[in-house]
């Protein structure tokens, strides 16, 4: 709930884009109940009531309190939301989200009763016909009885499975929010639960498991929640469910205890789990026990060989001799399975982040398993984003629907491709020269070939997993592949890639709309990152369906926190932006301009030959 009492301003559901009040609902019927929190504006350095005479911030609202958000909670009415409203907050200096409660789950059908009832008690509230103090001490009465409300204690509350912030950034840039679950004021002293969320630009949805804050409410105990914006001067969010749900019984947990379920509803995939090695890997400690006594856990060595051939990726973070470690390892015939191995006597959290940068994949897209709870927490104290695991529940990690991933040619051979990637940068280590003479010395080729039921599967899964280098967002479905296959006017581009160290796989996906000619989809593994794939795939599209035939050739973009730094790729070629709709940027690249063409790259299409040259591409 919210406070209503004091909030008149209301906009119209139409105000959002249709698709973010598509994403507000999404979770309506998963849920079978929830929390009814109080919302309220609060500050984050409040001395009441001192600062209301001191503080030069301070704007008195309706009952006297100090206004913390520009135009207070402004409510948008959103009755197939799965919060009956979306807030509107314009963030002040120093203003946050606040509540305090008791936990009490309601079934859904009453929460949605209450929340309309909070709604219109609101609206009697404001719309008394009294004097200005007695309106005042009447707003007042009404918030301090909402309050009572929530805090009264349920004789057997029922435990909640997550806490749910949904949230549609409209901003620029990504902004970051703190959240923290502590005792409220005056209970037994336990440390609070804080986690670091960040919200990209457009829809978010992070769902935070109970686990993590479980000691912190329950039966006989206050808390409070609040919510603070990294940045919250004049930065304005929209906020839609944000309470604690225990979800129906054939619904299982998106996310984990320490990572937000993604956008879309569906767990994020991992592409790399990262293992300790003590009595994780193996029963014993190495620098104790030495190599002679260590066994290693057959177990763990079946789930890693199993989700290796899925194409999930590993490593190691470790407090150990390396070189020991790396002794046992290989004597075990195990040392092949893991990428950049992090064997040191840094955090592990430090180590994780190494990982992610040597594999150039994304924090959240990493599990961490572990057998101590000290350093699972130190992980999740820094990495918020990183799926953190007990390491006697090592056993469940295939079955997660974090590894529910395609098995494709491509997935098994993917740790074989980072390895290959590792010969690489060894080599270009060793190079004199510049850059680009570099790669052109790599010998890199891209085949072109139309979507077919061959390689569907692997574009799915590309579909699915690429974030750095999608640059519209679309995630397709198997259904919309197929419907693409042999469309008369999307023309659909795979591109497979190698170079004298070995190959790729399948690298690329992109969709022409030809009959404009627009570019609606373009989307890479960040394998090939900086390899200037993409420039010389733009560069054939364009001498394709651009300016060869004089038209202007247009071309979707959808910008990203995650995006944004390969997206200066459309920059860098030639296109300017033509206008900008709901976070959709429509770029174009004007007939007659010149294509760029740096010639390192040879270009195969369509299965035939060619170089990549523009008297060819433009005949083909």
């Amino acid at each position: 709930m919210y406070e209503s009492e004091v909030n008149r301003v209301r906009e119209s559901l139409e105000s959002l884009p249709a698709e973010i009040r598509q994403r507000f609902g999404e979770l309506r019927e998963q849920i079978e109940s929830r929390s009814l929190l109080p919302w309220a504006e609060h500050c984050t350095e409040c001395n009441w009531p001192v600062c209301y005479t001191t503080c030069e911030l301070y704007t008195p609202r309706r009952d006297g309190a100090c206004r913390l958000f520009v135009d207070g909670m402004v409510r948008i009415d959103h009755p197939t939301g799965t919060n009956p409203y979306v807030l509107k907050i314009r963030f002040k200096r120093w203003g946050k989200l606040w509540s305090s409660a008791a936990l009490n789950l309601c079934p859904m059908h009453e929460a949605g009763s209450k929340e309309r009832t909070n709604i219109v008690t609101g609206g009697i509230a404001r719309a008394l016909p009294l004097p200005g103090s007695i309106r005042e001490r009447t707003l007042r009465k009404v918030a301090y009885w909402r309050r009572q409300e929530a805090e009264a204690q349920a004789a057997h509350p029922q435990m909640p499975d997550s806490f749910v912030i949904e949230c549609f950034n409209p901003n620029e840039r990504a902004i970051s929010l703190t959240l923290t679950i502590r005792p409220a004021e005056g209970q037994t002293f336990a440390q609070p639960f804080q986690r670091l969320v960040p919200m990209e630009r457009g829809f978010n949805r992070h769902e935070i498991s109970a686990a993590g804050f479980s000691n912190l409410i329950g039966l006989g105990k206050l808390f409070e929640v609040e919510i603070v914006p990294n940045q919250a001067d004049d930065t304005t969010l929209y906020f839609g469910l944000v309470d604690f749900i225990k979800r129906k019984a054939s619904v299982a947990l998106n996310g984990s205890a320490s990572n937000g379920a993604p956008a879309n509803g569906k767990a994020k995939p991992w592409k790399c789990i990262v293992w300790d090695l003590d009595n994780t890997l193996w029963d014993g400690v190495l620098i104790e026990d030495g190599i002679e006594k260590l066994r290693l856990k057959q177990g763990v060595v079946d789930v890693i060989k199993e989700t290796d051939r899925r194409g999930i990726l590993h490593s190691i973070a470790s407090k150990n001799n390396r070189d020991d470690a790396l002794k046992f390892l290989e004597m075990c015939g195990l040392s092949e399975y893991f990428l950049h191995p992090q064997i040191s006597w840094e955090p592990k959290s430090q180590s994780i982040a190494n990982v992610a940068q040597a594999l150039n994949i994304g924090i959240d897209s990493l599990a961490f398993v572990d057998d101590q709870p000290f350093e699972r927490e130190e992980v999740r104290a820094a990495l918020p984003q990183v799926s953190v695991i007990d390491a006697a529940e090592f056993a469940a990690i295939p079955a997660r629907a974090e590894c529910q991933v395609p098995i494709t040619e491509e997935s098994k051979s993917r740790r074989l491709m980072y390895r290959q990637q590792e010969q690489r940068e060894g080599v270009l280590k060793s190079h004199n020269g510049d850059y680009k003479t570099f790669l052109k010395a790599c010998d890199i080729r891209l085949s072109i070939s139309p979507l077919n039921q061959e390689n569907q599967e692997r574009v799915y899964e590309l579909a699915q997993r690429t974030n750095q280098m999608n640059f519209s967002g679309s995630r397709y479905p198997r259904e919309a592949l197929r419907e693409l296959i042999g469309s008369p006017d999307k023309q659909t581009f795979v591109m497979k890639c190698e170079d004298k160290f070995g190959s790729y796989g399948v690298v690329g996906f992109s969709v022409v709309d030809a009959r404009e000619p627009r570019l609606l989809d373009l989307m890479f593994s960040c394998r090939i990152q900086s390899k200037r794939i993409e420039h010389a795939f733009l560069a054939f599209v364009l001498r394709k369906f651009g300016p060869a035939t004089g038209r202007n050739f247009f071309a979707n973009y959808r910008k990203t926190a995650k995006n944004t730094a390969s997206g200066k790729v459309f920059e860098e070629i030639g296109f300017v932006v033509e206008r900008e709709e709901n976070g959709l940027s429509s770029l174009k690249f004007e007939a007659g301009l010149a294509v760029p063409d740096d010639g390192i790259i040879s270009i195969f299409a369509n299965e035939t030959a060619t170089a990549a040259t523009p008297a060819q591409l433009a005949a083909a």
